[in-house]
């Protein structure tokens, strides 16, 4: 399913663009199919979100482009862990969502892809990881207590997770999340967090495939660039259409 969605999303991808590719296992689709449209004569570049994907990137031939001399993109392509009806998400289960939440911002437009296991009624099943200065990890757990979480250290004091800026993460569980907006309103104005999982308005679109192989795509009404909803995964969503 995931592979399904990836591909429908990979093949809104046209000439020219500049694209952002996201971090996990279904970004790992992602830059597969890409790799496989580039190696038959696409011209793109990409930027990575993290120094996995950029391997993964450039070992299968597909240009890369430092994200630090970049201020937009075409297209940014990513999974979730979890996604409402609104298509807000959690993710970050890879560690990267600091550099996805950077990316997805400077994306024209910005799609998610998902098989079907990952839609949920509400979010907060899943935690929401932030990505905090080592030195701030038991103050932030405090805070973040006082918002009716527990936050847990990924990976343990033994073997913390350490992203590629040299943080750390806490998976924080809220249970399920009534006001997304407000939550990561909260969370971001906590000293020590330099970013959380929490993708509120930043998703355009959403490819999400089924059990049965069928794939659709979904739009937020209110997103940066409103597109009505496509029938099928095969409708074109391209960045150069305005």
């Amino acid at each position: 399913m995931k592979r399904r969605a990836a591909a429908a999303a990979v093949e809104a991808v046209r000439d020219h663009m500049v694209i952002g590719l996201g971090t996990g296992s279904t970004a790992a689709f992602v830059v597969e199919l890409l790799a496989r449209r580039v190696a038959d004569g696409l011209a793109v570049s990409a930027v990575a979100t993290s120094r996995g994907t950029e391997a993964a990137a450039r070992a299968l031939g597909i240009p890369i482009l430092p994200l630090a001399g970049l201020s937009r993109i075409d297209l940014c392509i990513d999974g979730v862990d979890e996604i409402d009806p609104e298509l807000r998400a959690i993710k970050g289960g890879g560690g990267a969502m600091l550099i996805e939440k950077i990316v997805a911002s400077m994306a024209k437009r910005n799609i998610a892809v998902a098989d079907a296991s990952k839609r949920v009624p509400r979010l907060g099943a899943r935690p929401v990881p932030l990505e905090v200065l080592p030195a701030a990890q038991a103050f932030v757990a405090a805070r973040v207590a006082d918002l009716g979480a527990s936050a847990v250290l990924r990976g343990g004091t033994g073997a913390a997770f350490v992203t590629d800026a040299g943080n750390a993460i806490l998976d924080c569980r809220f249970g399920p999340i009534a006001d997304p907006a407000a939550l990561a309103t909260a969370l971001s104005a906590i000293p020590g967090v330099f970013g959380h999982g929490l993708f509120v308005t930043e998703i355009d679109g959403l490819y999400i495939a089924d059990a049965a192989g069928n794939v659709a795509l979904e739009t937020r009404p209110d997103s940066r660039n409103c597109k009505p909803p496509a029938r099928t995964a095969t409708q074109e969503f391209s960045t150069h259409d305005r």
